[in-house]
C-alpha cells in the first residue's frame, strides 16, 4: 500500500492500482512490445493463474513520500532501446503523477527480452 497525505485525509492506493496504471501507460508506448516478469515468483504466478497477471514487470515503492517505479519490458527487434527507455520514462512519469498527484522520484526501465 502506498499512502498519500493530503489535508482532508489520507488516501491509500494498492500496488495493484499502480502496477495496471504502470503497466497500461508503458504498453501503449511505440516499441514496447510485452512487460517481462521480474522475477521467477511472476512467471509461476501467470502459469498457476493461467492468465498474464497485472502485477507483471512492474515494482512501485514509496521513499520519502515520493515513488520509486521499476519496470521489465520486452521490445521489438531493430528499436533504438535508450529512446524507448526515455519516451517510456516520460510517459509513466506524466501519467502516475496526473492520477496520482504523487511526485515520482526516479523510474529505472530494465529490457529483459528482444521480441523480432
Amino acid at each position: 500500500m502506498i499512502t498519500s497525505h493530503f489535508p482532508l485525509g489520507d488516501v491509500r492506493f494498492s500496488a495493484e492500482y499502480f502496477s495496471t496504471l504502470v503497466g497500461e501507460a508503458a504498453k501503449s508506448c511505440y516499441g514496447v512490445a510485452a512487460m517481462a516478469p521480474r522475477s521467477m515468483a511472476d512467471t509461476v504466478k501467470g502459469l498457476v493463474r493461467g492468465t498474464d497477471i497485472s502485477e507483471k514487470g512492474v515494482c512501485v515503492t514509496q521513499e520519502g513520500g515520493r515513488l520509486i517505479i521499476e519496470l521489465h519490458i520486452a521490445v521489438s527487434y531493430g528499436l533504438n532501446i535508450s529512446t524507448a527507455a526515455r519516451s517510456i520514462t516520460h510517459r509513466v512519469r506524466d501519467e502516475v503523477e496526473q492520477a496520482t498527484g504523487l511526485k515520482v522520484a526516479r523510474i529505472v526501465v530494465s529490457v529483459d527480452d528482444v521480441i523480432a
